[in-house]
């Protein structure tokens, strides 16, 4: 029998999901961060992932992107044999139809991170197209489409190796998790491919982060072969590791670790690692030649009802009035509520503002004394003053640091994870800080922002220079003006403790 299967079903179906994921995420992540949640002991780490709690229910109930890098879309898509197309462009072209739908639906505009001439121009494609597609044809008179949505942090945290064939998969494993560092947002999955040639495994990883999380139920019935013995062994040691939720040290850094193999060449043994962040988007449907298959929202009372109160000793800054001076007592790990105007920026205004200091150029704005943001934010709808604007990877701006706190007289920065030892120490020589907000937040980091405008390169587009002013906005202390980083200290401290705990 064939199955004819309508151009506008595929777009519709893809547009749908694309948008549904933008601010449902899977209920399997949202029971297996609650179960972390409850469990974990480390209070910096619970705090982070209060938050990413709240703000995954805020955006169920809103329709607003969970994370502000609505992400750059993959599909598998699993071809039947017995089915006929009646489409008048290549198939390629009507999914990328969906993704230009969803990412520029006026309701919930999503952000447009993809840059074409990649090496070169990097000019924003303007509706995050194309999508990245990998086809299979299979037996079957059905068209299953997977859609994912993957944040650029997590993405390059991604590790390969064409590891000899007696080396071990799981220490290697260990050894690039901690190399990682944050900036994957952690808790989430780690996928592993093995096997195949070098793109195989990549694609066997990515793959491999569709499936739900379920190592709990791998756990209670044991493993069968040797891929579930080695995602057994990897969900304990990378615990282990103590990195915890956003690297802060804790007692849950993965909630699942995926596995896929194909067979290999005698002489490789091809390994890779691609991390699912806080972010994990993916939906899943079946086309059947009846219309198009939309996505069926789930219910609220999914989502755990999490309140996250700071304390009244909390330390309140109005970035008006703070002076260098000021930072000097601030605490590694204090939690600290954010008022005022902060300056955003990231790679591209970064790379612009160091052009034009050594140009002699005056730049838009005056960065003495002031806090940036390292942010991309979601444009706002409604009556929104902006959208989503969760925190990027600090770490692209490091490069960037010693020369921006020397030549401008920047007073601090905000951004997600870790710094680099190179800003570590520039913090350190000029009395900085650097504050980490959390990433998976977006939405709830939005609500501290009460008004927001462009004040320099506009031409960048989300990359531009923003004036935000924000109310209570909640950042944790990473990186003292003495250079010490939470996220050096928190995992091994963690790490002794689960080390020492199992040891009793």
């Amino acid at each position: 029998m064939t199955t004819v299967i309508r151009q506008d079903d595929l777009i519709e179906s893809v547009a749908d999901a694309l948008q549904f994921i933008s601010y449902y995420h899977p209920k399997d992540f949202i029971q297996g961060v609650y179960e972390a949640y409850q469990k974990e002991e480390s209070q910096a780490a619970k705090d982070a992932m209060a938050q990413i709690l709240i703000n995954s229910r805020m955006c169920a109930q809103g329709h607003r992107p969970i994370c502000q890098d609505t992400g750059i879309v993959t599909v598998f898509v699993y071809v039947g044999m017995n089915v006929q197309w009646d489409c008048d462009m290549p198939l390629e072209d009507v999914i990328n139809e969906g993704v230009r739908q969803a990412y520029t639906h006026p309701d919930n505009v999503l952000r447009a991170s993809v840059l074409a001439d990649p090496d070169g121009k990097r000019e924003n494609t303007k509706d995050n197209t194309p999508a990245i597609i990998h086809y299979k044809i299979v037996p079957g008179d059905t068209v299953e489409v997977h859609v994912a949505a993957k944040g650029g942090g997590s993405e390059a945290k991604s590790k390969f190796a064409m590891l000899n064939p007696s080396d071990s998969v799981a220490e290697w494993v260990l050894e690039m998790v901690p190399q990682m560092g944050a900036g994957w947002c952690p808790p989430g999955m780690l996928g592993i491919g093995i096997g195949g040639t070098a793109e195989k495994a990549m694609e066997l990883a990515k793959e491999s982060l569709l499936d739900p999380i379920d190592i709990h139920d791998l756990k209670a019935r044991g493993a069968s072969d040797r891929s579930e013995k080695l995602r057994l062994e990897l969900f304990e040691k990378v615990n282990d590791l103590g990195i915890g939720a956003q690297g802060l040290g804790g007692l849950t850094t993965v909630l699942d670790v995926k596995v896929k193999d194909y067979p290999t060449h005698a002489a490789n043994k091809p390994v890779a690692i691609i991390p699912n962040c806080a972010a994990t988007r993916h939906a899943h449907f079946t086309l059947d030649g009846s219309g198009p298959s939309l996505q069926t929202p789930p219910s609220l009372d999914d989502w755990p009802e999490i309140t996250w109160e700071v304390g009244d000793d909390v330390r309140r800054v109005n970035l008006d009035t703070v002076t260098p001076d000021d930072v000097k007592d601030w605490q590694p790990g204090e939690t600290v509520l954010l008022s005022g105007k902060m300056l955003t920026g990231r790679d591209a205004a970064h790379k612009k503002m160091v052009d034009m200091i050594n140009n002699g150029e005056e730049l838009p704005v005056d960065l003495k004394g002031r806090f940036i943001y390292y942010v991309g934010p979601v444009d706002p709808v409604g009556e929104e003053v902006v959208g989503p604007a969760g925190p990027t990877t600090a770490t692209r701006m490091d490069k960037f640091t010693h020369f921006m706190l020397e030549k401008t007289g920047l007073t601090g920065m905000i951004g997600k994870a870790e710094r680099g030892q190179v800003a570590i120490d520039a913090i350190r020589e000029f009395g900085a800080v650097y504050l980490m907000a959390v990433g998976g937040s977006a939405y709830l980091v939005s609500k501290a922002i009460k008004n927001a405008k462009v004040v320099g390169f506009p031409e960048l587009g989300m990359e531009a220079i923003y004036e935000f002013e924000v109310e209570d906005m909640p950042v944790t202390v990473a990186v003292d003006s003495r250079g010490t980083s939470v996220h050096q200290t928190g995992p091994v401290e963690w790490q002794e403790k689960i080390i020492a705990a199992k040891a009793v």
